[in-house]
């Protein structure tokens, strides 16, 4: 198979989990109005986010906002108590690390899943310092320059995440790097 035909169907795969994913919930939503209920929005155009943060923000986003509240801020927090307190980074990409592997647990036990939720786990932790060290340079730049900046942070993110599906529908990570070798066309 070639690198283009790998691409599509990756991308064709991106795209079914989305609407799978996100198709559930707006049924839910939809029968809930019905009958009164007012169920949460679960989805938010999570594809066409400009970061990695953003990106986890709009997808299955009551599974993130549970992670956020239960895992990460309280794990940071217990972290930063701790007499012999670690530096920040250590507990932010602790805490990034720790909520995305239960993420990835939470789809399924598996060696796959875990580095799936490494893979998001270490992209969080890279925008956090990224987002930090950048803050002041994004507001001095032109309307132009913002929106390549723009455009430019959401083919990474993209790529990023779609890329990371690679982990989350093989079985194993052999399938996974075989997968990665044919979409950069190192496959032998």
């Amino acid at each position: 198979t070639s690198p283009p035909a790998f691409w599509l169907l990756l991308s064709g795969y991106a795209l079914r989990l989305y609407f799978d994913s996100s198709g559930y919930p707006d049924t839910a939503i939809g029968i809930g109005i019905l009958f009164g209920i007012r169920l949460p929005e679960n989805f938010n155009r999570p594809y066409l986010k400009n970061t990695i943060t953003s990106f986890w923000q709009s997808w299955h986003m009551t599974l993130s906002a549970w992670a956020r509240s239960y895992v990460f801020s309280p794990l940071s927090r217990w972290l930063m108590m701790r007499p012999r307190k670690p530096s920040q980074h250590v507990i932010v990409l602790s805490a990034h690390l720790a909520t995305m592997m239960l993420i990835g647990a939470w789809h399924g036990v598996t060696l796959n899943f875990v580095i799936w939720g490494i893979w998001h786990g270490l992209a969080l932790f890279a925008h956090k310092l990224w987002s930090d060290r950048t803050r002041s340079v994004y507001r001095a730049l032109t309307p132009g320059r913002r929106r390549a900046w723009t455009v430019f942070g959401w083919a990474l993110t993209f790529h990023w995440v779609v890329l990371g599906w690679v982990w989350f529908a093989l079985p194993t990570p052999e399938a996974a790097l075989r997968t990665f070798a044919g979409l950069f066309g190192l496959a032998g």
